[in-house]
């Protein structure tokens, strides 16, 4: 039987990569190196979580549209929110595209609905008119 010979020494391994392992005894072909891990080199290296402004716009054209009253000033900022976000997204490829689409719609349905409350609120005033005339 014949022994395999080591790997020349000094040399490092050549562009970062692994070393290669010996064939396997008794001929054939070397044994593949393994996949790298799921998710992504480990580290947090990755960018493709999602974008923190859309989930932003996200929650607060929610609270806008749930605050019909006084939703023109929170749905305005959802829409710029969502806007940015939807930039950035763009740009560096993170999730969250369709967050930032909901977070626009809600905050402009809220804002729409806020400026026709308050426009309601001012023309009909208290609603306590009366007329006494003769």
């Amino acid at each position: 039987m014949s022994t395999p010979t080591p790997p020349p020494s000094g040399g490092g391994n050549a562009g970062g990569q692994p070393p290669v392992p010996p064939p396997p005894p008794g001929g054939g072909a070397p044994v593949p190196p393994p996949p790298p891990p799921v998710g992504g080199a480990p580290g947090g290296g990755s960018q493709q979580g999602n974008n923190g402004l859309a989930i932003a716009s996200l929650v607060v054209g929610l609270v806008s549209y749930l605050c019909c009253a006084f939703g023109f000033v929170p749905g305005a900022a959802a829409i710029i929110l969502g806007v940015v976000a939807k930039n950035q997204i763009k740009q560096t490829g993170q999730n969250g595209n369709g967050m930032a689409t909901a977070g626009i719609v809600l905050g402009a349905i809220a804002a729409v609905l806020g400026i026709v409350w308050l426009i309601f609120s001012l023309v009909s005033g208290s609603g306590n008119y009366y007329y006494y005339g003769r």
